[in-house]
């Protein structure tokens, strides 16, 4: 089981790296649901953990639909982020009419360099769901997709979770599953939906408060019932 963890500063990393995060989700804007951050962050943040750091590339919180200059700004982000020592990007972006834009992908995928990818939660606001995952198959970057399997809850959509696994089975993306989960409710979770990747925010918080620091032994507790199964 992989535990990816967001980070919003370099506190933030090195205490879920200490306490069993495999990988870390640098953003800032917590609660905008994640923006790119400052470049000094990024680089200080590659150096000061050894798992790996993949960073949010989204320029505003108004929507996942981008104009060219959100797009050329975009680019701009992954360039440096791609010199920077992290080992991958979040990225995502949606036409008008509530599809996957193929044409941002096919701007901004070629400039990261060996960066893995993962599409973020843009993806939950497809309507069809399965037919997006399809969609990111085809770009050998993107490695996951970030969901909840819908607009609510990931723990109130365990069927359409289950969904989403069976068809990404055999293909190049798998499923990291976010938003609302919560410690407690993991092993049956995982057992009915069959995810092999976890994200995990404000629950590994103090009191559960997206602005507050990471609580070590909260996540220290969840690492250690994912290793066990328990």
């Amino acid at each position: 089981m992989i535990l990816e963890v967001i980070a919003t500063c370099i506190e933030d990393a090195l205490t879920a790296e200490a306490n069993g995060a495999d990988r870390l989700e640098l953003i800032t804007a917590i609660t905008e649901g994640g923006l790119t951050p400052g470049i000094g962050l990024t680089r200080q943040a590659a150096k000061a953990v050894k798992i790996p750091v993949f960073v949010m590339v989204r320029p505003h919180s108004r929507s996942f639909v981008y104009s060219k200059n959100d797009i050329l700004t975009m680019a701009e982000e992954i360039k440096a982020i791609a010199e920077s020592g992290a080992a991958g990007v979040v990225i995502g972006a949606l036409t008008p009419e509530g599809r996957i834009d193929e044409r941002a992908l096919e701007m901004l995928l070629p400039l990261t360099n060996g960066l893995q990818v993962t599409f973020h939660r843009a993806f939950d606001e497809l309507e069809d769901q399965l037919a997006g995952l399809r969609t990111l198959g085809q770009y050998p970057q993107i490695k996951r997709v970030l969901t909840s399997a819908g607009p609510g809850s990931a723990m109130e959509a365990i069927p359409a979770m289950r969904r989403l696994v069976l068809e990404s089975q055999g293909g190049s993306v798998s499923i990291l599953a976010g938003s609302g989960l919560k410690p407690q409710g993991m092993k049956p979770f995982i057992e009915q939906t069959g995810v092999t990747e976890l994200h995990f925010g404000s629950a590994v918080r103090f009191g559960s408060d997206s602005l507050s620091p990471i609580d070590p032994a909260a996540l220290l507790a969840l690492s250690d019932s994912l290793r066990s199964g328990g």
